[in-house]
């Protein structure tokens, strides 16, 4: 079971249609947790995503509820990045049944889902600034956990 990278109610549809890009390239499923703060479809994802979107496993999910107990029925860890987490993302150990989620760009998450998490890692980063925009740091910690998994195995 590779990685799998999860967005939590998404604000900007250039961010989701970039991860949705780099899902389809590296081969990461893609799970979309609703409301997205725009209207999700291949028109307003075709800037970011262009033809790419077709070529992505998307799964979306129409709450955090249903998401959530989706993840713990298929027994995913489920990985939380976050500033507010005192974990580096480059000190742990990743699994192939991890599932990294990313935030809300304008807020992340709330309390009660950071709770819910398995595990919250952040990037580390100059002190005093606030944070790397959200498809960037994915697509960080991303190639570490695919690294770890040895999940560019059979890519080109």
């Amino acid at each position: 079971m590779p990685v799998a990278l999860a967005l939590y109610q998404p604000d900007i549809a250039n961010n989701t249609g970039t991860l949705i890009r780099l899902g389809a390239c590296l081969d990461i499923e893609i799970h979309l947790i609703h409301p997205a703060g725009f209207p999700f479809s291949p028109k307003t994802l075709a800037r970011a995503g262009l033809d790419y979107v077709d070529h992505a496993a998307v799964t979306e999910h129409d709450s955090w509820t249903r998401f959530n107990s989706w993840r713990k029925e298929h027994g995913r860890r489920l990985v939380l990045l976050t500033t507010k987490a005192s974990q580096s993302a480059y000190h742990v150990a990743y699994a192939g049944n991890d599932i990294l989620m990313v935030g809300r760009e304008s807020a992340g998450v709330p309390d009660s889902v950071a709770m819910a998490c398995d595990l919250a890692v952040r990037i580390p980063m100059v002190q005093g600034l606030r944070s790397i925009n959200v498809a960037l740091a994915a697509t960080l910690i991303l190639g570490e956990a695919k690294r770890q998994t040895d999940g560019f195995t059979g890519l080109a």
